[in-house]
C-alpha cells in the first residue's frame, strides 16, 4: 500500500471521527437550547396535554441518546428528517436551496482563483516594487473590510449610484445561464474580493519562500530569467501550501455564505439556515450544521491528497 493510498486511509477514518464529534455538539448544542420546543411550537395558550402529545410525536419524551442515535441513523439512511415548518422531507427543503448555493460558490471560484493565483505571482515576481506594494495593500485593505461591509458598497455604487445590477439576488429554476449569472453579479464580486486576498497573499509567500531555495539560485546563475524561473520552477513547488489555501477558501464559500446569502436575500442553504434559526425548525438547523461540517471535512481532504500528489518528496519519500 502506497503512501498516498495510506495518507487517504488515514485522512477518512479522521474525517469520519471528525463528522461524529461535530454531530454530538450539534445535537448538545440544540438540545441545550432554553426553554420547551414543542411549548415555543404551539404557543402559550396550549394545554399541558396538547402540548405532552406533541412533545410525544416530536420524540423529545425520549432520553437524549436515543433521539441522537436515530437522527444519525436516519441520516446516515439518506433520511435528513422532516421539517417542523413546513412538514416536508428536509432533503428536499436542500435540493434547490443546495443547488444555488453551490452555483453561487463555482462562480466565485471560477473568478477568484485564477486572479488570485495571477496576482500572487505578479506581486513575487516583482517583489518589493510599486506593483507589489499596490497589489498587497489592496488585498490586506479587503480582508480588512467585514463582507456585509463590502457588500453594501457594492450594492450602493453598482444597483443604486449606477444601475448595472440588481441589488437582490433573485433566482429561479427557470432561469438561463446568463440570467442567472447576471442576478447574482454582486454576491460573487464581494465573495470574490473576500477570497482572492487570502489566496494572494498565501501564494506571493509561498513563492518568496521557494525563491530562496538553492535550486533557484543555480538556475540564476544559468541565465534563466525571472519569469520562467517563478512559472516553471517556483510555481511548481509551491503548490502544496497554495493548495491547502485555496481549499480552505472554497469551503468558506459553501459553508460561510449565510451573511451573503441574507444580504442579497439569495435562496441558498445559508438564507435556509437564518429561517430555521427563526422559526426553531430545529431539525434543518441540525440537518445544515452536519452538511456545512461535511463540506468542511471533504475539502480539506481533497486538499491533502492533491497537496501529497503535487508534491514528490511526499509521494516518494526515502
Amino acid at each position: 500500500m502506497n503512501i498516498v493510498t495510506m495518507m487517504i486511509l488515514k485522512r477518512l477514518a479522521f474525517g469520519v471521527l471528525t463528522l461524529f464529534v461535530i454531530s454530538v455538539l450539534i445535537f448538545l448544542a440544540v438540545q441545550a437550547l432554553p426553554g420547551d420546543l414543542a411549548q415555543a411550537i404551539l404557543g402559550r395558550d396550549a394545554t399541558p396535554e396538547t402540548v405532552a402529545v406533541f412533545r410525544h410525536e416530536l420524540g423529545l419524551d425520549l432520553p437524549a441518546h436515543i433521539r441522537y442515535f436515530e437522527w444519525i441513523s436516519g441520516i446516515l439512511k439518506g433520511d435528513l428528517g422532516t421539517s417542523l415548518a413546513t412538514k416536508r422531507a428536509i432533503i428536499e427543503l436542500l435540493e434547490t436551496r443546495l443547488y444555488n448555493t453551490l452555483f453561487l460558490a463555482c462562480a466565485a471560484a471560477l473568478i477568484s482563483i485564477p486572479i488570485a493565483i495571477g496576482l500572487g505571482v505578479l506581486a513575487a515576481l516583482y517583489r518589493q516594487s510599486l506593483l507589489d506594494k499596490v497589489i498587497s495593500i489592496s488585498t490586506l485593505g479587503l480582508i480588512s473590510f467585514p463582507e456585509f461591509f463590502v457588500a453594501y458598497i457594492l450594492i450602493a455604487l453598482l444597483s443604486v449610484t449606477f444601475p448595472v445590477f440588481p441589488s437582490l439576488a433573485s433566482v429561479n429554476p427557470g432561469m438561463g445561464l446568463w440570467d442567472r449569472l447576471y442576478g447574482i453579479a454582486l454576491p460573487v464580486l464581494t465573495l470574490t474580493f473576500g477570497v482572492t486576498a487570502h489566496m494572494m497573499r498565501m501564494t506571493r509567500a509561498a513563492i518568496i519562500n521557494v525563491l530562496g531555495s538553492s535550486y533557484i539560485e543555480m538556475a540564476r546563475l544559468k541565465g534563466i530569467k525571472k519569469g520562467r524561473i517563478i512559472l516553471y520552477h517556483a510555481l511548481p513547488n509551491s503548490l502544496s501550501p497554495i493548495i491547502n489555501v485555496v481549499a480552505l477558501n472554497l469551503a468558506y464559500l459553501v459553508v460561510g455564505v449565510v451573511v451573503i446569502e441574507v444580504v442579497f436575500v439569495y435562496p441558498g442553504v445559508g438564507q435556509l439556515l437564518v429561517d430555521s434559526v427563526s422559526k426553531r425548525d430545529l431539525p434543518v438547523v441540525q440537518a445544515i450544521s452536519l452538511l456545512f461540517a461535511a463540506v468542511f471535512v471533504l475539502l480539506n481532504l481533497l486538499a491533502d491528497v492533491l497537496a501529497v500528489l503535487s508534491n514528490p518528496k511526499q509521494r516518494h519519500p526515502k
